[in-house]
């Protein structure tokens, strides 16, 4: 082995090792592995900087514009209301979320239209009076399902069939997955319809005081005559900014004042605090005493207008990454953060400090014509309800615009790049999206990832570190035959994909996979789908696919709910995989 491809190696352990630790953003590992590359001239500056203007990446980013377009105009909200109607009991609401979510991400990016289904899920689950917890791993799911059915399914079909084209292989077609894609989806229906009952969890709905534990965090203090906040208006007891206290409400009597700042404080006063134990004990001093009696309940928090909502922190947010102080969110959003779900934990303490991240719910207490702006902000999912769209007359000629992408592509008009350019363009001239709207769909965070991962691939193949490892593979499993090395191939991919972005995985074993057939002397064919499978469907935890990350809370759901359920059915779709790849896709 040369030292180029010894320095290959250990920029991919290096890069591989960061990705798991969680401890950079994605596109900021991928920045600094193309940037490692470069500084060893492991990669020309052309190749470190191909994966900019590689077909794929400009395809997944006009993706993202064309799925924002079905997003505005309210076509993927109206056939998710489609679905609650029909969503009678448990077992047709399975089959109603599931196929539904699959034909449209099949065609729309999935992250966008499972953004959009959530609060769909929970309302239907409301209405039916069934578990959220039941049907939301489903969703997930059956996205992943969807995505594997075409090309432009997801990011990773679009990866593989790049790098294939570029070694030689051939490009896929827009249906070629869709054989084994319907044998798959047909898989989980019948694995969810026959063992959701018992492997999913039946978390039943608790009042949101409760859920959030803000008990433990809200009380009523009164004001004692003594008081040496007696006289002083709430913002000049500066509660907050000492005591790391929220004033909720004044009570008085026969009146209420709410977030009351400027409410001069007097005798007798009832304060509706939120704040830490430690820190409402320590209140005392500053002549409150606290109501040892007092009992929260969702009422308490709420009047006809000023109300909770929990909202979800959308893929792509702005907020992502920054705490509610660096974005002075009270202000921004007229919205005060009550508590935090994050992974299933809740978080009542020091909020204002803590970075935000995917999937993180919020529970806000806001006036309902703030939670109006609220639910137009792509920042965030708002859970109770999808609001209606002033350009829903749009619908129909978005879907068309949709329908002729993929129909131009499918019968090789044109390249699948062009098709989708097009449509883009197609959308800003008839002005259901503006240049601005159309930048700011385009998740960069992928598109740097996809750029940033794609140079260590073709690093692998020129070096020879890609050959080196597919020999070890071929010594380890190449006599037991080509089957034998596609089931390995299809296990690794699943493996880091649940602990990795699927579209590194697919990355960087796609040019191993590739070698490994160039060695055993059989078409490659079989292994890129087999990569393809596998990294577009992690189940088997929370992090391994961004759809998971997003259902994670407003389903209640624990780590070991997704081990349960996903590691069964990632084995189960295994098998049918090296069952099935052969027969559609011969060696």
């Amino acid at each position: 082995m040369t030292m180029q491809a010894i320095m290959v190696l250990a920029i991919l352990v290096g890069t591989v090792a960061l990705f798991v630790s969680e401890k950079y953003p994605l596109d900021l590992v991928a920045m600094i592995g193309l940037g490692t590359l470069l500084a060893f001239r492991l990669v020309t500056p052309e190749e470190g900087f191909s994966g900019f203007s590689n077909p794929a990446t400009l395809t997944v980013a006009a993706m993202f514009i064309l799925s924002a377009g079905l997003q505005k105009t309210g076509a993927t909200a109206a056939v998710g209301r489609l679905m609650v109607r029909f969503g009678t009991n448990h077992y047709a609401a399975l089959i109603v979320i599931m196929g539904t979510i699959t034909v449209m991400s099949a065609f729309v990016n999935n992250t966008a239209a499972v953004a959009v289904f959530i609060p769909l899920v929970m309302i239907l689950a409301n209405r039916r009076r069934m578990s959220a917890s039941k049907l939301l791993i489903p969703l997930s799911y059956a996205s992943q399902f969807g995505g594997v059915c075409t090309l432009i399914g997801t990011s990773t079909n679009l990866l593989v069939s790049s790098i294939s084209e570029q070694a030689g292989h051939g490009s896929f077609s827009m249906f070629e997955f869709s054989r084994m894609g319907l044998i798959l989806f047909a898989a989980g229906v019948a694995f969810f319809l026959l063992l959701g009952r018992w492997l999913l969890p039946d978390r039943q709905v608790r009042e949101i005081a409760a859920t959030y534990h803000l008990g433990e965090y809200v009380t009523e203090m009164r004001v004692r005559h003594d008081s040496p906040l007696v006289g002083r208006s709430v913002l000049d007891s500066r509660l907050g900014a000492e005591h790391d206290v929220t004033v909720l409400r004044v009570l008085q009597v026969g009146e209420a004042g709410w977030a009351p700042l400027r409410q001069v404080l007097e005798p007798d006063h009832v304060l509706l605090v939120h704040g830490s134990i430690g820190e409402l004990m320590r209140l005392r001093s500053l002549g409150l005493e606290m109501n040892v009696d007092f009992k929260l309940r969702d009422e308490t928090l709420q009047t006809e207008d000023l109300r909770l909502v929990q909202a979800l922190v959308a893929p792509g947010s702005s907020l992502i990454g920054h705490t509610l102080k660096e974005l002075d969110f009270r202000n921004r959003y007229k919205s005060l953060v009550l508590a935090m779900l994050r992974r299933g934990e809740t978080i009542n303490d020091k909020l204002s400090s803590i970075s935000l991240s995917l999937g993180d719910v919020l529970l806000l207490q806001a006036h309902e014509g703030d939670i109006t702006g609220l639910r137009r902000n792509k920042d965030f999912i708002v859970l109770d309800e999808v609001p209606g769209t002033a350009l829903r007359h749009r619908a129909p000629l978005v879907i068309g615009i949709l329908v002729a992408v993929v129909g131009l592509a499918a019968f090789n008009v044109f390249p699948i790049l062009v098709t989708a350019l097009l449509g883009c363009v197609a959308l800003l001239v008839t002005r259901v999206l503006h240049i601005e709207e159309a930048y700011n769909a385009i998740n960069w965070q992928v598109i740097f990832l996809l750029a940033g991962i794609l140079p260590l691939g073709i690093a692998m193949q020129t070096s020879g570190a890609a050959g080196f490892l597919a020999e070890r593979a071929v010594g380890v499993v190449g006599d037991m035959g080509p089957v034998a090395v596609l089931a390995v191939i299809y296990l690794m991919t699943s493996i880091m994909t649940d602990t990795m972005t699927n579209a590194a995985a697919a990355v960087l074993l796609a040019p191993i996979a590739i070698s490994t057939a160039e060695q055993i002397g059989v078409d490659p064919r079989p292994f890129l789908m087999a990569i393809t499978f596998a990294a577009s469907t992690g189940f088997s935890t929370p992090v391994g696919y961004q759809t998971n990350t997003m259902i994670y809370n407003p389903g209640g759901y624990k780590y070991t709910d997704f081990l349960r359920t996903g590691v069964p059915l990632s084995i189960l779709f295994w098998i049918l995989s090296v069952i099935f790849i052969p027969r559609l896709w011969s060696f």
